[in-house]
């Protein structure tokens, strides 16, 4: 009988790199190529997008916008560009793409969402707030090595561990209110 190999991710967290937002201002440029400096905004969130945070070394970009159907029409160009398209993928009213590297290592999610959604506000203020409290980020980042570590080939038990210090943080932004 032929054995199956499985090729298993792993859960790799690394010490934060500026050349992260050098990678997310590319990619930006190429959506907006893509979109015609249409009305989308395009926003770097993730864990990469907080100066000092270690983070998995792909780039979270958050597309913005008017109606969904601007997305879902651009879907050609953006698989195009190199992205491979993914629908919802779990979160109703999202559109959803990952691109990898010439060695299939993922290296860009895109989550598209319309403007004023509870989930493109979530992003950004939980973004905001790590970036404005850098001690919180500094225990969200132990908790992530530290799970990174624990859980190396199963990202569902990774994602599961650091769920409760996601969630005590994102409570924590959805109340603070950043002097203006």
């Amino acid at each position: 009988m032929e054995e199956v190999q499985m090729t298993r991710r792993r859960v790799e967290v690394v010490p934060y790199n500026p050349e992260w937002e050098t990678l997310f201002e590319k990619e930006k440029q190429l959506l907006e190529s893509i979109f015609n400096g249409g009305e989308v905004e395009i926003h770097h969130i993730g864990s990469t997008s907080v100066p000092g945070l270690s983070a998995k070394p792909i780039i979270d970009i958050m597309l913005a916008a008017d109606i969904l159907e601007q997305v879902d029409k651009a879907t050609t160009a953006i698989e195009a560009a190199g992205y491979e398209a993914k629908g919802e993928n779990g979160i109703p009213g999202r559109r959803y793409f990952q691109k990898h590297d010439e060695n299939g290592i993922r290296k860009v999610h895109l989550h598209s969402f319309e403007k004023g959604s509870h989930q493109l506000h979530r992003h950004l203020v939980f973004r905001n707030y790590l970036r404005a409290h850098p001690s919180e980020a500094s225990k969200y980042a132990e908790v992530k090595e530290k799970a990174a570590l624990k859980y190396e080939y199963d990202i569902d038990s990774y994602i599961a561990e650091k769920s409760p210090i996601i969630k005590e943080l994102e409570q924590k932004a959805m109340l603070w209110r950043p002097e203006r």
